[in-house]
């Protein structure tokens, strides 16, 4: 089985860690290895085979983090333009060089996730149930809270002798009430974007409903060699595509496969204080020179040798780093984004 890891996006709720120059994946958010590093970690548990797809601004950060990873398994991206694009790159690449019937799980690198076994599981049992009902086939989540910041797929009948669901229907982010019925009513499960099928599968199905990637995998297959000019300018040429829109939504022919392992993405500062492990008042500190006093439920990360006083305080987010200083409410840490955005802004006048 080959995994294929997308290493893309910037991450700009973690901002300051996270920089459109050095993104969340690369960082060690949790743990000693980076997001990407310990989802290479979990790759090599499933197939002898991984290659990863990152943008030519960010490939020499992730060939540095994966050194045991030879030149031909890094899939560099000329520009970003989309995921539906990036995943008929590597589906161009792989059928190359490898059989068209091997199964090729699609994941992303900025996910946690600690049961690396049930991981493992769970894309073999996909790859399975690809395999047998030519389907691609998802991975969903196991709802444990009414989420609105992920997309919901809704499963219906078992596909064979699988352990898959064919699918019913996607769901964009709910509201809080739409949320809490998906909920209650058990068959929704969390979209974590995860794709597992052949190469012939996926081509199979991009053929049935999705011409706008044929035309980039039409494009990309008929150049001579990869990489390349020619094959870049290829690249460069071709709109931004998201496989959701393109392939998922319009199909009829998916599956998804209920996952047996924990997950979370962490998209704000809030996931990454519940994704490390805290001490009796709640408080997780990283770095030195971190001092505080009456303090509770609280993420505080200091990169700097200044001192970083905080007293009296809860649900706050504290960050101190080269890049710049973010202090705020911990439940409104996913408005960091529109932050950057202000800050991108003045930075171009």
């Amino acid at each position: 089985m080959i995994t294929v890891i997308i290493a893309g996006g910037s991450g700009t709720r973690l901002w300051p860690l996270s920089t459109s120059d050095y993104p969340k994946h690369l960082l060690k958010l949790v743990g000693d290895r980076s997001l990407l590093q310990s989802a290479y970690d979990r790759a090599t548990r499933v197939g002898d085979t991984v290659y990863v797809v990152t943008e030519a601004g960010h490939a020499q950060h992730v060939k540095d983090q994966l050194p045991e990873l030879s030149d031909a398994h890094f899939l560099i991206e000329p520009g970003r333009r989309g995921t539906g694009n990036c995943i008929v790159f590597a589906l161009d690449v792989i059928a190359r060089q490898h059989d068209k019937d091997e199964p090729i799980a699609f994941v992303h690198s900025d996910h946690h996730i600690r049961d690396i076994e049930g991981y493992a599981r769970s894309l073999q049992k996909a790859a399975e149930a690809s395999r047998t009902s030519h389907k691609v086939t998802l991975i969903g989540i196991e709802p444990t809270f009414p989420s609105t910041g992920f997309g919901y797929i809704e499963r219906d009948s078992v596909v064979g002798e699988t352990d898959a669901f064919t699918i019913q229907s996607f769901k964009e982010k709910p509201d809080f009430d739409t949320a809490k019925q998906y909920l209650q009513e058990g068959n929704y499960l969390w979209n974590c974007g995860y794709f597992v099928g052949s190469v012939n599968t996926f081509l199979s199905e991009i053929k049935a409903v999705a011409p706008a990637l044929q035309a980039t995998y039409d494009s990309l297959s008929s150049q001579e060699t990869v990489p390349g000019e020619a094959y870049n300018q290829a690249y460069l040429a071709l709109g931004d595509l998201v496989i959701d829109y393109e392939l998922a939504e319009k199909s009829h022919n998916l599956a998804v496969v209920p996952a047996n392992f924990d997950w979370m993405d962490i998209g704000s500062f809030k996931d990454l204080h519940e994704a490390n492990e805290s001490n009796q008042d709640g408080n997780f500190f990283k770095g030195d020179a971190i001092y505080d006093n009456e303090l509770e439920n609280a993420y505080i990360h200091n990169e700097e040798e200044k001192p970083v006083v905080v007293i009296g305080l809860d649900n706050i987010v504290v960050v101190n780093t080269p890049n710049g200083i973010l202090v705020a409410r911990k439940d409104l840490s996913q408005k960091v984004k529109e932050a950057v955005v202000r800050i991108k802004e003045d930075q171009e006048k």
